[in-house]
């Protein structure tokens, strides 16, 4: 998981506000045993310049050891390391944990009025393992308390060493918000417009990104699903085109010309292979990212001939990771899934439709627009990241934060939207964590093994 920043830091940042290692290392004042609750005290020990923990013999068993620092410095960039070796513990990664608190925490009770943060737990060896973090401490922190525990165990043992807390050698730095824009076309230029070859949807959508590009000086400009192939007729097997080509040419010309990304739709051609993909063209007019659709379509698509892909792949860029998922991906839960855990601040979403989101009856499609909303915003909380939906035929296009927030939306009567998009909130709840923090500490992967199962196909019988 990559670092993330406090909110409250972010003018901090802006400020300039950093101290020198040599003018002011946080100080250890105590270090002191904590549990919850005297039933689910552990047997806590000094082992030399070590500190031990072994479960109390009951199910019940949950605590640790305090070490409170003062010296903290709002603002400060701190580098924050614990490590730990255990013993007799069947699922370490679930049994050990290490948070930092921004303020003072009581030895006796679990909750506490303070920001605080996960350290991230890396397995060092068989039986060992690292908690590490670097924080910018918040708003008002002039104190830290790091607080281990062993929990959801009768047995077993851990041995911590004091933790290393020392100011970084260099600052975290908020990464700038990224401008973006949907362009799709008014709904009525897609209907009463006729479509008859490639080189229509290039003209079409080359204009518009043009236009968004005048208006909006957008970094990232993202087109709809097969945006190359839309409504021009015929078949994919037959329309579909290698990338880079001719036709990526001509966006790769305009992205150069305006020094923007563009995230094209195509069927492309790749050998005697057809994929639904995303190119995603640089502003130095060279593709650097590919997607090709996983999910294709049930009752058509899925047996047209065209071949899914086979990962989702995150591309780094010098404005944001950036994921995509196209059109049936969306009713896959793990396809969004799969661009958070792969570290996306984006999720570009080109899309016809979502079936989830129209008549459940046999007959023409009728777009609801409520549960559109609803599973594009689940995505992005869910996942902790940024959507960017760009649909065929523009109602329902969207820009939505991880919050949940719309940024931006079309009603079907503009050409493109835009939005600035912000890369490093981390959106603090009221008991003072990181939703996006929680949302991936919480998961326990080993539980999830039939996930994986190829013969588990669910309640579908």
């Amino acid at each position: 998981m990559k670092p993330l920043l406090h909110l409250l830091a972010i003018a901090a940042f802006a400020c300039g506000t950093f101290v020198s290692a040599a003018d002011h290392q946080p100080q250890l004042k105590i270090a002191e045993p904590w549990s919850p609750h005297p039933k689910t005290t552990p047997v806590t020990s000094k082992e030399g310049d070590a500190f031990a923990v072994e479960a109390n013999g009951t199910s019940m068993s949950t605590g640790g050891w305090h070490w409170s620092y003062e010296g903290i410095v709002p603002g400060q960039t701190y580098e924050l390391s614990v490590d730990a070796t255990h013993d007799g513990l069947s699922a370490p990664r679930d049994e050990l944990r290490c948070i930092a608190i921004w303020g003072k925490a009581e030895a006796n009770k679990e909750r506490f009025v303070a920001i605080w943060d996960f350290l991230m737990p890396e397995m060092t060896g068989a039986k060992a393992m690292r908690f590490t973090r670097k924080l910018v401490a918040p708003e008002g922190a002039h104190q830290l308390v790091i607080r281990s525990t062993l929990r959801w165990t009768a047995e077993g043992k851990a041995v911590w060493q004091q933790p290393k807390v020392s100011i970084a050698q260099t600052p975290l730095v908020a990464r700038a918000p990224v401008k973006v824009s949907v362009v799709t076309g008014r709904q009525s230029q897609r209907t009463g417009l006729k479509f008859k070859s490639i080189q229509d949807n290039i003209d079409f959508y080359g204009k518009l990104i043009e236009k968004a590009c005048e208006r909006d000086h957008p970094q990232l400009v993202v087109l709809p699903e097969v945006a190359l192939q839309f409504g021009i007729g015929g078949d994919a097997l037959d329309t579909a085109v290698p990338a880079p080509g001719p036709e990526t040419d001509a966006f790769a010309a305009i992205a150069k010309k305006h020094r923007v990304r563009i995230a094209l739709g195509m069927y492309e051609r790749n050998g005697d292979a057809v994929h639904n993909s995303v190119v995603l063209i640089s502003p130095g007019g060279i593709i650097e990212g590919r997607y090709r659709k996983v999910h294709l379509a049930g009752g058509g698509e899925d047996c047209s001939g065209i071949l899914p892909g086979d990962g989702f792949p995150v591309f780094e860029t010098d404005v944001a990771r950036i994921g995509c998922n196209i059109c049936m991906d969306s009713s896959v839960a793990e396809s969004s899934r799969m661009v958070g855990l792969n570290g996306a601040d984006l999720l570009l979403m080109p899309i016809m439709g979502d079936h989830r989101a129209d008549r459940w009856t046999l007959g023409p499609p009728n777009f609801n627009e409520d549960r559109w909303r609803v599973i594009m915003r689940a995505h992005a909380i869910d996942n902790q990241l940024s959507m960017v939906v760009a649909r065929n035929s523009t109602v329902g296009s969207c820009i939505i934060s991880p919050k949940g927030d719309l940024l931006a939306w079309n009603d079907g009567d503009q050409e493109f939207i835009s939005a600035l998009v912000p890369l490093d909130e981390d959106h603090r709840i009221w008991q003072g964590g990181s939703f996006r923090d929680m949302n991936w500490m919480q998961r326990r992967p080993e539980l999830y093994t039939p996930e994986t199962d190829v013969k588990n196909l669910g309640n579908s019988k």
